[in-house]
Formats: C-alpha cells, structure tokens, sequence
C-alpha cells in the first residue's frame, strides 16, 4: 500500500510539471506573468532585497500564476462545456478573470511597498 502512495505521487508529480508546462507554453497570459516574475526576481537579485521580502515577493507570484492556472482551467472547461457564446458562461469567465485581476494588483502592491525603498537609494 505504502509504495502505490509514493509511485501515485511521483505520478501526480509529474502531472503537475506537464500542465505547468503546457501553461508556459501555450497561454499567452501565464507567458506574460511569468516573464514578469523573472524580471522582478532579478530585480530582487539586483538590490539583495531581505529574506522577508523574498518571501513575499515569491508568495504574490506563486499566487498570480496560480491564480491565472486556475483562470485558464475555468476558461477551457467553459469553452468545453459552451463552445457558442452565452451570458452566463461569459459571466463565469469574467470573474476567474477578476480572481486574476486581484492577485495581480495586490502583488502590484506588494512590489511597490518592497522597490520603492531601494529605488530611491538610486537617485
């Protein structure tokens, strides 16, 4: 028993990794969080920024990505589900879209309280 449990998480693992890849490959926004995340760790790199903010650096990432991941699935379980246009499907796809958008502007947030400092240590 205890070895199906590890072998269904290694399983389960590697689900994961191929639908975090597909993300990357194949949707545009994740593509653009992500390159965001990139510039914003080096950006972290570049001014040595705290253990602290690190840790809310990479928490407002993880939470945008996931977020969008989340956003995408209900996206494409939508279009599975209706591929025609209709209110209630575009209602339902208008707030995945919202969860996004919050995530996103609270990591906004979360990046100008953590730069601003070190920002202006530059001028």
């Amino acid at each position: 028993m205890q070895k199906n449990f590890f072998v269904n998480r290694i399983v389960a693992f590697k689900y994961a990794i191929r639908g975090a890849w597909l993300l990357l490959k194949k949707e545009a926004s994740i593509q653009v969080h992500f390159a965001i995340a990139i510039l914003i760790t080096l950006a972290g790199l570049y001014f040595a920024i705290t253990p602290t903010e690190w840790m809310l650096q990479c928490l407002a990432i993880g939470l945008v990505l996931s977020i969008e991941g989340v956003n995408t699935a209900i996206e494409e379980i939508a279009n599975f589900v209706h591929p025609k246009f209709h209110n209630k499907i575009g209602f339902i796809k208008d707030i995945a879209a919202g969860a996004v958008f919050f995530a996103a502007f609270i990591a906004l947030i979360i990046g100008v309280l953590i730069y601003t400092p070190y920002l202006y240590q530059l001028f």
